[in-house]
């Protein structure tokens, strides 16, 4: 009789994160992958979105943690019950950069908004990551200090943080990041600070585990 196929190698665990684009740009997610596996054996697996669709792939099964950077998205996720154990982990800020022409005299402000209503008023561009990340929601707040976004010269990326960092200087306009991609992407030439380091520009970054008992239910 011919002889029992051998079993295959057990098939691997893994944890997989959702996580927002600038954490997987500083390349910490790779360092701690190398020491999680050392130390319980299970592969550290993540996709790299903004802080919607990080939660939205939690929420339909996809990911058992979540790091993300919008409070008031976080919170309503761990409300709905898909999330548990909320625990802040890191913090930098954000920063307003532009040209280094700076055309709308942006960097001589005394704040966010002054900067801002700056741009509005000068008609330059500002770029926009457009795409419902912690980014984009911290932006949106900021410029509804100023009046809301402008009507002209508005631009969407619908992309990440370094293709809307690489627009904003081709374009040589303005856009809102965080200081850790500003530091670490090559997307930067041309780019200046214009605002930083203001209490309104502290950007919070949160882990949050999967319920699941909620996916277990769906």
């Amino acid at each position: 009789p011919a002889a029992p196929a051998s079993a295959g190698p057990a098939a691997e665990k893994t944890l997989m994160v959702a996580t927002t684009t600038s954490v997987d740009a500083t390349g910490l997610l790779d360092v701690l992958a190398d020491a999680f596996k050392k130390e319980s054996g299970i592969a550290l697996k993540w996709v790299a979105v903004g802080t919607g669709a990080a939660l939205k792939q939690a929420q339909d099964g996809n990911a058992d943690v979540v790091i993300a950077h919008a409070r008031k998205l976080e919170e309503e996720f761990v409300a709905a019950g898909y999330g548990v154990n909320r625990r802040v982990i890191a913090r930098n800020f954000f920063m307003l950069v532009g040209p280094d022409a700076d055309p709308a005299k942006a960097a001589g402000a005394p704040d966010v908004k002054t900067a801002l209503e700056r741009i509005k008023a000068a008609g330059a561009v500002f770029v926009s990551r457009g795409d419902r990340s912690g980014t984009h929601i911290r932006e949106l707040d900021l410029w509804a200090l100023a009046g809301g976004p402008p009507k002209a010269g508005y631009l969407e990326t619908g992309q990440g943080m370094a293709q809307t960092l690489l627009v904003a200087s081709e374009r040589r306009a303005y856009t809102l990041t965080d200081s850790a991609s500003f530091a670490t992407l090559a997307a930067t030439s041309g780019l200046r600070t214009i605002v930083e380091g203001s209490a309104d520009l502290e950007n919070i970054y949160s882990v949050i585990a999967v319920n699941p008992a909620r996916l277990a239910s769906a």
